[in-house]
């Protein structure tokens, strides 16, 4: 492994694990950033989906005791533990199922940056609307999120399946709209990705366990410990900002960033 190949590694697992939990789209980051740096992975765009899982560590990490709180719950039988598992659950189950059943299709996506540019800039509207006309939250916690927005919430992940749009934007902008909370909306949203990059994470080294080789398996480990590393950083203060001050900062982030992407690529 050359050292420029090494460099260009670290910089996409800081990209992934920085922005993975922020509404601003980690997939359309890395395509754009791979663009940029020329970046060649391991084929079958398994490096890409594999660092995902670096964050997804650090959100157990971080929320181990809610995590092992609500596993010894549903054990116990205690309600409030059970709507949590129930509504994951269900705000998983239209990704896993649309997911599949269009695979093909989200992957020829991914080689077209202009896709990614303009879901950005369309994503970033999205958002100040949403923000600008959200009424008064009546969902204050995680805990009382109930099946019916959950699934709502389920289905605006799908969304994500552009690349460029933003898994966590896309559910923490649905639950917005449903009345939940800043802080728990985006907390939700955290939780949610963890059986959603675990799946996509199976299902896609199940497709490519074929194009992995010992050097391909070399960067994934590299950008997966880059990304845990940086996403355990940004999770807890995305929470403390965006609970005082919204999420219009990322709505202007990324319709500035798409608007600078579309005129990169028509200069191109």
């Amino acid at each position: 492994m050359d050292l420029a190949l090494l460099i260009k590694t670290i910089i996409i697992g800081l990209v992934e694990g920085l922005t993975e939990f922020l509404p601003i789209s980690s997939t359309g980051h890395i395509i754009l950033a791979e663009q940029l740096l020329n970046f060649e992975g391991p084929a079958g765009k398994v490096f890409e989906i594999v660092i995902q899982l670096g964050a997804i560590l650090a959100i157990c990490v971080l929320y181990y005791a809610k995590i092992f709180a609500t596993v010894a719950g549903v054990v116990r039988r205690d309600a409030t533990s059970i709507r949590f598992a129930t509504a994951v659950i269900v705000a998983f189950l239209p990704a896993a199922v649309i997911g599949v059943a269009l695979h093909k299709y989200i992957k020829a996506l991914l080689d077209k940056p202009i896709v990614v540019a303009v879901a950005f800039i369309v994503g970033g509207i999205a958002i100040l609307v949403i923000e600008r006309y959200a009424q008064r939250p009546r969902i204050k916690s995680v805990d009382d999120i109930d099946w019916k927005t959950a699934l709502f919430v389920g289905f605006c992940q799908c969304l994500a399946m552009v690349p460029g749009v933003s898994r966590s934007g896309a559910t923490i902008m649905g639950a917005r709209v449903l009345r939940v909370d800043r802080a728990s909306s985006a907390e939700f949203s955290f939780f949610l990705a963890i059986p959603t990059m675990l799946g996509a994470t199976v299902y896609d080294l199940y497709r490519n366990w074929k194009t992995l080789d010992w050097q391909g398996g070399g960067l994934i480990a590299i950008g997966f410990v880059v990304a845990f590393l940086s996403a355990l950083v940004v999770v807890k203060p995305f929470v403390r900002f965006v609970s005082r001050h919204g999420f219009g900062v990322f709505a202007w982030y990324r319709i500035a960033v798409g608007a600078l992407a579309l005129v990169l690529l028509v200069m191109r």
